[in-house]
């Protein structure tokens, strides 16, 4: 008895969504979640990890199928049969790709602009300053009450501004309001953190994986960043700009306090106050 080939190709391809959603939803290929911004960073990337899974797993089957069913016999030397062209398989390998690619640029723009990639790219040059911070601010807080639920992250409400210089080869971090520098970055869980990051010689890049976020440092422009923590921890920092000969070891670390060990980290760090 053969099995209709309609019926093959319908469990074959119950059999690659199965295993894209497994691939997607059980497999652990990213580091671990520390910010308010990977949970939506995390979403884009189960989808394109499900799609890249069908899409392998399909062409690849599909690849050695082709070579075991149609293989050359032995002694056979004729040629092949001149096949003019199927419209219908034609369509179908362009039309499905076209719709999978369309899908996933509008997916993948939609994210980006959650996480407050656009705020910099549009009139940026334009922005005074208070104006980008701003505009950064208001995409992560609509990504809070998005993901939150309506409901702040717990700690100060208040944003925490940073202000980020990156030089061949270090980050070297400031605290306006409190005014203290540091080699590394000091944050609470559950408090907006605003950076401006500016560059004193050629492009680097702000890179911390556990909490989904980079972003380009350019000579000669501010450019902004903006994230919320949510688990205590010490995190890699790297830049991730090949910048100079010792790019490799251009590394700091963010450490990720609750909020009454942050301030007790202010408070040891901050200048005396002049009497």
């Amino acid at each position: 008895m053969r099995i209709p080939s309609a019926i093959i190709t319908s469990v074959a391809g119950m059999l690659l969504v199965l295993a894209g959603f497994w691939a997607a939803n059980y497999s652990d290929l990213l580091p671990e979640s520390a910010s308010l911004n990977a949970p939506v960073y995390d979403e884009l990337f189960k989808v394109l990890l499900a799609i890249g899974t069908v899409l392998l797993l399909g062409m690849t089957g599909l690849v050695v199928y082709s070579l075991v069913r149609f293989r050359r016999k032995d002694g056979d030397t004729l040629d092949g049969p001149a096949i003019e062209g199927n419209l219908s398989l034609e369509l179908f390998w362009t039309v499905i790709p076209a719709v999978v690619v369309l899908f996933i640029g509008i997916y993948s723009y939609d994210i980006y602009d959650r996480m407050g990639g656009m705020a910099d790219l549009n009139g940026h040059e334009a922005m005074h300053p208070n104006e980008q911070l701003a505009s950064v601010r208001t995409s992560n807080q609509k990504d809070s009450e998005r993901i939150w639920g309506g409901i702040a992250p717990t700690g100060n409400a208040d944003v925490l501004p940073v202000e980020v210089t990156a030089l061949q080869f270090a980050f070297i971090f400031h605290y306006p309001k409190q005014n203290i520098t540091s080699g590394e970055l000091h944050v609470p869980t559950g408090q907006m953190v605003e950076l401006r990051m500016k560059a004193n010689d050629v492009i680097h890049a702000f890179w911390v994986p556990q909490f989904r976020i980079k972003q380009d440092i350019i000579p000669g422009q501010t450019t902004m960043l903006s994230f919320t923590a949510t688990k205590t921890g010490d995190y890699p920092i790297v830049c991730a700009e090949l910048c100079g000969p010792y790019h490799g070891g251009m590394r700091s670390h963010v450490v990720v306090q609750d909020p009454g060990g942050f301030d007790a980290w202010i408070e040891k760090n901050s200048p005396p106050t002049l009497s």
